[in-house]
């Protein structure tokens, strides 16, 4: 029989992922990337801090390497880009090496349809087990019709 006293509280849904579950990038990995925005820095989409995210400088199909230090157990991915401005179709290849980058394993391939007015925002968890992970790469191509689009990450996290 289950019971409780009145006035006693309802037991609380699981509450969402502090960040202090999430790992500390800007201590355990090195950050390459093929363009970047000095008004729209990488460290904006990586750190909790945040920001207004990172967006490429350069248009069309953009990569962000974390090469870590030492290997990490990757159990969960987290991703959010936002576009409010136009519409797109985005697409996304998140993808890891165990042998710093000499071969590489994708982990998903997904397009994402940005229309301002019903879908600006795209989050994204994934939930993998990845065991020793030398180098996480993400891959954008931010407007597959259109190679003169910039590239965006609002948030890139990793636990």
């Amino acid at each position: 029989m289950r019971k409780r006293l009145i006035g006693e509280q309802q037991p609380q849904a699981q509450a969402p992922q502090q960040p202090a579950d999430w790992l500390r990038l800007d201590e355990l990995a090195e950050v390459e990337l093929s363009s970047e925005d000095a008004a729209y820095p990488i460290e904006s989409a990586l750190l909790p801090a945040g920001g207004s995210g990172w967006r490429a400088s350069l248009p069309g199909r953009q990569t962000i390497r974390l090469i870590f230090a030492r290997p990490q157990r990757l159990r969960r991915i987290h991703l959010r880009f936002v576009e409010p401005d136009r519409q797109r179709t985005q697409e996304y290849l998140l993808r890891w090496s165990g042998d710093g980058g000499q071969s590489f394993h994708d982990i998903v391939r997904q397009q994402w349809n940005f229309d301002p007015h019903a879908a600006s925002t795209q989050t994204e968890q994934h939930q993998v087990d990845l065991a020793a992970v030398a180098v996480l790469e993400l891959i954008i191509t931010p407007d597959v019709a259109d190679t003169q689009a910039l590239a965006t990450l609002s948030e890139m996290r990793l636990a």
